[in-house]
Parts: C-alpha cells; structure tokens; sequence
C-alpha cells in the first residue's frame, strides 16, 4: 500500500473530517483495560492515523505505547495532539511502515490493536503478509483487536476498494491459532452523517 496516497489524505484533510474519525470510544477502553491489565504491558495500535486513542491510553496510565502509520503527517498530528495536552509522548515509540512488510520486535507485544486497516488488505497476498508480521509480533496469548467493515459495510473507504468481513470469514482468514474471545458489530457516523457499519472483534493469539 503506497504511503504517498495516505500522506495526501492528512495533509489535505483536517483530522476530525476524514470518515473514520471517531472522538472516543468508551467500550473500545474499557475492553483494552480489562483484558490488558498491566499498564507496562506493549500496546501497538497499527495504522493509528491521527486517532485520539493514544491520548486516551496515555491518559489512563498505559507505559508502552508503539504507533504504526504510514503516513508521517498523522503521526506528527498525533505527536501534536500529545503536546498540546501535556501528555508525556516518551511513552510511545513511532513507525512510519507498511504494515505488511514492517520490521516489529519478536513475540512482544501484549495487544495488536487496529481499527480499520485490516479491511484495506483486498489481496491473500497482503492479507497473509499482514498476519504473518502479527504472528510475529505478537506475545503467545497476546490479545488482537480488529475492527474491519462488516459484510454489509461500506464497499470502499477513501476512495480505495475494501474487503468487508462476517466473523466466520474473519475467524477462516487469521486461521486456527486465533481464539475468537468477542465479537458485536456498530454502527459509525461518519463527520458529515453516514452510516457505516463495522465489525468488532476481538482475539487471543494462541501460536
């Protein structure tokens, strides 16, 4: 996935007017802090965009925060983001990658967080590569949250084609070593009022 696509994105849009801006998400927190108990733990939010969540975990006292974009523009929006409310960034570490090819750390971390990127991987290729670096990276028993448009979602975002998933389909995709933990699907308001409806879930690591 070309990162000059994206860096047009947040260089041309303002944060809260791109479709999936999202203020806070409660449920999203709460699932985080109750399954990801130790604030030392290793959080890495994959294509994190200029999203308001690393504030927000930041916030609630998490040490070991790992951003991953590729769009170097919304990741310095976010690093702005942090001085702007006095929040201590030197609890994050910051990737500008593509996912897919990506060089993270072996078995480390204790959640794989991605809102809305998964979907964006339309071939096997890039689906496999995209779960073959997650394997990697990920602790055994480490936790995943996914959210990808549901099978009924949106078709396209941003201009570029996506894959829609049930939970079957997602369950089928990630194979045999991911635990289904919890699933719901939500409806997101876009800024300017469009519905589009997401799934969520969430996985235990078990390779």
């Amino acid at each position: 996935m070309e990162n000059n696509y994206w860096e047009k994105v947040y260089q041309s849009k303002q944060v809260d007017k791109v479709s999936w801006y999202q203020q806070q998400d409660l449920k999203r927190l709460a699932l985080i802090q109750h399954h990801v108990v130790d604030l030392k733990s290793n959080l890495i939010d994959v294509g994190s965009g200029a999203s308001l969540l690393i504030d927000q975990l930041i916030e609630i006292g998490y040490k070991n925060l790992y951003l991953l974009d590729l769009s170097e523009t919304a990741l310095n929006t976010t690093k702005y983001s942090l001085k702007e409310k006095e929040l201590d960034a030197g609890h994050v570490q910051w990737q500008v990658a593509d996912i897919c090819i990506a060089q993270l750390p072996t078995q480390f971390f204790d959640l794989w967080h991605d809102r809305a990127v998964f979907h964006f991987m339309v071939t096997e290729t890039q689906q496999q590569q995209y779960i073959d670096v997650m394997r990697h990276a990920l602790k055994p028993n480490g936790m995943v949250m996914i959210s990808t448009f549901a099978e009924d979602g949106p078709t396209q975002c941003s201009g570029l084609p996506v894959e829609r998933y049930s939970v079957n389909k997602l369950a089928m995709t990630l194979g045999q070593d991911f635990q289904l933990i919890q699933h719901d699907t939500e409806i997101h308001l876009t800024p300017w009022g469009t519905e589009q409806k997401f799934l969520n879930t969430l996985w235990r690591f078990q390779g």
